[in-house]
């Protein structure tokens, strides 16, 4: 099969490209590697100054809606005058009119905006759309598959399930013909909303290994040699519902005796705020802030690294994880992890296993976790090698990247 001779189908996201969503980069490029032919669109703007290899490799093209609408007004006023002449206007009024009596927000006013816009610019070979998170991309690819008479499909992954009002999702669900989320917790939360039985599935994003070395041979560091120190790692945004706000009180009482140092990667609205709070605890010169990171330079930092950290809770707004894949990634480099037994987490690493598991905002737990694994290297080296044999047996990419390019091509093909 080649690209030439399917359907293209759009497939939309809420900015693109990110560093942190290297699912999605992962999956684009897996349905383009099985013959799927595909064009991106994003309602922002990327803003991260690097990108991974990933997304070098995509070859797709790539379009921007108006972010703001006031920034674009002739192209949002074409995209809006030629939806009078679609022939799902009349239904999307109706729809869109009670959408806003129940959210009476700018945001829900741009998103009318953008689906007007991408409607009107949307290819006419373009058969079916797809779009990953199901609040605000959701909305725009609802509006526009209605005006359009297209079908559309949904992944949803965690902060969109938990944020987004129950009306919201059983209306999306409802109009869509399918939908994908990658745990069980989100599973469950669709499916209590699904209009039909097995419209929603449970597609976990595993990880492609092609992509990622062997480990490295495991280091014997016990915490006991100042001049070589046990070795942390995590990776996420310094959002609120990653936890790293707990992890620093965790940190502070470790024992003064035991020697280590933790590498945080990721950027964030609450890192300048947790920057000043490990030099509160007088952690400063224990923790490297590394920032944002491509992809080869965070395996180089996993490979680096004795143990991976990441303790997930849940925001003050509801929001919380899914299954990171930082926690998949690790494991490919075959550490041992250390997190929280929330979300989606224990879908992977059981306790004693692939790793220890604490309970959300047990700052003590965490700290004792963290203490028991710096100090044997071989446990470490016993609970990583169990989270790389469940990685590779058990969380490959490729048997949900087959589903989902299979479900994509069945819809664009059915309206061809």
């Amino acid at each position: 099969m080649t690209t030439g001779t399917v359907p293209r189908i759009a497939v939309a996201m809420k900015g693109y490209p990110r560093l942190s969503e290297t699912f999605i980069a992962q999956e684009l490029l897996g349905l383009q590697q099985r013959g799927l032919a595909l064009e991106i669109w994003s309602l922002r703007h990327p803003t991260d100054g690097a990108k991974h290899l990933m997304h070098h490799q995509i070859t797709a093209p790539v379009r921007y809606l108006p972010e703001y609408l006031h920034d674009e007004p002739g192209r949002v006023a074409r995209g809006v005058l030629g939806a009078l002449a679609q022939p799902g206007f009349r239904k999307l009024i109706s729809i869109f009119l009670r959408d806003l009596a129940r959210d009476r927000t700018r945001n829900r006013l741009r998103r009318f905006g953008q689906a007007c816009v991408m409607a009107c610019e949307l290819p006419a070979d373009i058969r079916h759309l797809h779009v990953h998170y199901l609040h605000t991309p959701a909305s725009v690819i609802r509006y526009a598959a209605l005006l359009r008479g297209l079908s559309w499909s949904f992944s949803a992954h965690a902060k969109d399930i938990w944020t987004t009002p129950d009306w919201e999702k059983r209306e999306k669900i409802a109009d869509a013909v399918w939908g994908v989320t990658c745990t069980q917790d989100g599973f469950r939360e669709l499916e209590r909303l699904s209009d039909q039985p097995d419209k929603v599935e449970l597609v976990y994003h595993g990880l492609d290994l092609a992509r990622f070395p062997p480990p490295a041979p495991r280091s014997g560091r016990d915490g006991s040699d100042s001049a070589d120190p046990v070795r942390f790692v995590t990776i996420g945004r310094a959002v609120a519902k990653k936890g790293f706000d707990d992890l620093l009180d965790a940190l502070a009482k470790l024992p003064a005796e035991l020697h280590w140092r933790l590498t945080h990667i990721g950027g964030g609205e609450m890192l300048k705020a947790l920057q000043e709070k490990a030099r509160a605890l007088g952690l400063g010169d224990k923790v490297v802030w590394a920032g944002p990171k491509a992809q080869d330079e965070v395996i180089a930092a996993l490979r680096a690294a004795d143990l991976f950290v990441l303790p997930s809770k849940q925001a003050g707004n509801g929001d919380r994880d899914g299954l990171p894949n930082v926690v998949m990634e690790a494991a490919s480099q075959a550490l041992p992890i250390v997190a929280t037994d929330f979300a989606g987490i224990p879908e992977f690493v059981r306790h004693g296993v692939e790793g220890l598991l604490v309970q959300s905002g047990d700052v003590e737990g965490l700290a004792g976790a963290l203490a028991e694994l710096a100090r044997a290297p071989q446990q470490r080296g016993q609970l990583g090698y169990r989270a790389l044999a469940r990685l590779t047996g058990s969380f490959s990419a490729a048997a949900g990247l087959d589903g989902i390019a299979a479900k994509l091509l069945a819809c664009s093909e059915e309206l061809g």
